[in-house]
């Protein structure tokens, strides 16, 4: 006989074991909830996994929504985010530094369209001149970032994501 495993409702919005998306580290899982007094406050703080960076991280529960905390995106947002790879590269002429703040933005704000449109810019085809070391390292954490999300909504393994993404950059 099978046990049906009981999910534990820790606010309105989320449960333990759920897959959330911080914007600034990206896809992890709420592995449950602490009570801390902090400066003489007590707080009730969502525990948030992030097993590829292997870090935990703590939430206030009324601060999930201020700092951008959210459920993980709709298939069809996932299929919008990979339409947007499916685009022409739109790579202004500003310098390169100028550029690099706002993909930087564009990732950490956690939005799977924003980080495809990073992706789609600065993804190289065989025969096109290398990158620099700043624009892979930040095409790889777009492209890790994007991934992650795929993963999570599509129920895939992240190398799987990874090569789905690779597939939809190559048919553009």
């Amino acid at each position: 006989m099978a046990v049906a495993k009981k999910k534990i409702i820790i606010s309105s919005e989320y449960e333990i074991g759920d897959h959330i998306v911080y914007p600034a580290h990206g896809v992890g899982r709420i592995v449950g909830i602490e009570k801390q007094t902090i400066s003489g406050m007590d707080l009730e703080l969502f525990v948030i996994a992030f097993d590829q960076e292997k870090m935990t991280l703590r939430v206030p529960l009324n601060k999930a929504k201020t700092v951008g905390m959210r459920k993980l995106s709709s298939p069809q947002k996932m299929q919008t985010a990979l339409g947007v790879l499916k685009g022409r590269a739109r790579i202004k002429r500003t310098m390169w530094s100028r550029r690099a703040q706002e993909y930087e933005a564009k990732i950490n704000s956690g939005d799977p369209v924003s980080i495809a449109e990073v992706v789609r810019d600065l993804h190289r085809n065989a025969g096109q001149p290398e990158q620099s070391y700043s624009e892979r390292q930040i095409y790889e954490a777009a492209l890790d970032r994007l991934a992650r999300e795929v993963a999570a909504v599509e129920q895939i393994g992240e190398e799987d994501a990874i090569a789905r993404l690779a597939q939809v950059l190559r048919a553009a």
